[in-house]
């Protein structure tokens, strides 16, 4: 499958400093495949180690501190020859701190070996570890990368061209009923590729759930302080919360007299994996907007909108008539595009309940609110209210309805939430 990290990768080979790669993201989002398919195509060879419960690869990393030594035992363990420049190094499934550590020593003469080391998530350790690695994180498919493994990844120019000269663009229609169909499906290889090959919705929902048992089977590895089952209600519970009209998530959805200390630790600790992406409410626009955060007021979204589409118990007519449950997952997907595109994302909200559901702010400081309308051509006046009062001069409004410019305000079809990297 085509993925945006395979540019990521064919950088990296080409650095001349050669420090080996870190490639973290949560389960079942490709990172593998991705490593082993470049490797494939510009290696000789690949020298793959699952680290898993490999106690002999442990005893071998601990004990040998000689690479020249260590990589003769590794030949042998694995049954490829590694030769210097030519054979791919690939460590997959790292979860443990120390092995971390032992796998410093690939950074002596990185320049010979290149090395990959994979992970479903950084264990929160002292940063000290992680010095000298090149590190890339890996999400699901976002809308581009799933256009580009379907017969209509042409579509992707022509929404960049009109993004970029705020123009019509010419097949609006097939990309909006294109954008549903993700909607659907979400961004797991796996579940794209099921979908590709037209399988049932059914059969769909069922990689979904597995998908949300293995990460059921990583609570565990978050801490003993977390308990499994509070954090199996958050998760639960996230649906829910963003099929009502108030978003913010609250704990009394959860149980009566649910209180946020009991939560704040799993919160924290599936934010942190990558499994759910948090949202905090500022109740002032001033830079930074970090500073203006309130911690008791917040969204969670599912870091895959294919994930809420299942946990809503969506279907493609409910999709279509429901407007309330389809801007919940567009509302779900913009916030983990934001995410993936690099913005921290933060929402506004009035006392009388009107939202802007997104403000963020680019790397020179500009702060930019986003509105998403709730059905094709509605009219909100809380983005000019919201820009009046803060000064702001630029903003964005997701809608259904074609490219086109108002005054301050440009309003963007859902399926060229993508484009929003070039803020």
């Amino acid at each position: 499958m085509i993925r945006k990290i395979d540019e990521e990768l064919l950088k990296w080979k080409k650095d001349e400093k050669k420090i080996p790669l870190f490639l973290y993201g949560t389960n079942s989002i490709g990172k593998t495949y991705s490593v082993l398919e470049f490797g494939n195509k510009n290696y000789s060879n690949i020298a793959y180690f699952n680290t898993f419960n490999n106690k002999e690869l442990y005893h071998l990393l601990e004990k040998e501190k000689v690479l020249d030594k260590l990589i003769m035992k590794l030949s042998v363990m694995c049954g490829e020859t590694i030769l210097k420049g030519e054979t791919l190094i690939v460590f997959d499934n790292i979860s443990n701190a120390k092995l971390i550590k032992n796998l410093h020593i690939f950074n002596n003469e990185a320049s010979f070996y290149p090395t990959i080391f994979i992970s479903s998530n950084i264990p929160l350790v002292n940063k000290s570890v992680y010095e000298g690695f090149y590190y890339r994180k890996m999400y699901p498919m976002d809308f581009f990368e799933y256009l580009s493994n379907t017969d209509k990844a042409h579509l992707i120019d022509f929404i960049k061209d009109s993004y970029e000269n705020n123009t019509k663009m010419p097949f609006h229609n097939i990309a909006v009923d294109t954008y549903y169909e993700y909607l659907e499906t979400g961004g797991f290889p796996e579940v794209v590729y099921a979908k590709l090959n037209n399988q049932s919705s059914l059969y769909l929902d069922s990689i979904k759930k597995k998908i949300l048992d293995i990460y059921r089977s990583n609570y565990s590895l978050f801490s003993n302080k977390i308990p499994f089952n509070k954090t199996e209600e958050i998760i639960e519970n996230i649906p829910y919360a963003l099929s009502k009209e108030n978003k913010k998530f609250q704990y009394g959805i959860i149980k009566k007299g649910a209180r946020s200390k009991d939560y704040e630790l799993s919160i924290t600790a599936l934010v942190n994996s990558g499994i759910v992406n948090r949202s905090f409410r500022i109740n002032n626009v001033k830079s930074p907007l970090v500073k203006e955060k309130d911690e008791e007021s917040f969204k969670l979204y599912y870091n895959d909108v294919g994930l809420l589409y299942t946990g809503l118990f969506m279907n493609h007519n409910k999709l279509l008539t429901d407007n309330n449950l389809r801007k919940s997952l567009i509302e779900n997907d913009i916030a983990n595009t934001l995410i993936k595109l690099g913005y921290s994302i933060y929402y506004y909200q009035t006392e009388a309940k009107s939202e802007v559901e997104f403000i963020i702010q680019n790397n020179i400081g500009k702060i930019i609110p986003i509105e998403l309308t709730s059905t094709k051509s509605s009219k909100s006046k809380i983005l000019s209210t919201f820009s009046d009062k803060f000064n702001i001069n630029e903003a964005i409004k997701i809608t259904e309805d074609n490219f086109i410019k108002r005054k301050n305000t440009r309003l963007i079809p859902v399926y060229a939430i993508c484009c929003l990297k070039d803020l």
